[in-house]
């Protein structure tokens, strides 16, 4: 729905299992929820309908990489 991640969710989820590479799904709408999950110890995000619907570049994301 685009709504935004829930961000506390995956930081409980990893802060309790830090064993685990947790890839964040739903919700992510900007390049900053990509921002924001990466900062939290995310190892992935899904975000394919924000890509189809054009809210986040891939130039976007290469600049969230470096």
């Amino acid at each position: 729905m685009m709504k935004g991640p829930s961000i506390e969710l995956y930081e409980k989820i990893i802060l309790q299992h830090p064993e685990i590479n947790l890839v964040a799904s739903g919700g992510v709408s900007n390049a900053q929820d990509v921002k924001n999950l990466k900062a939290i110890g995310c190892t992935g995000v899904i975000i394919g309908k924000a890509i189809y619907e054009e809210l986040i570049s891939f130039k976007e994301l290469r600049l969230l990489n470096n």
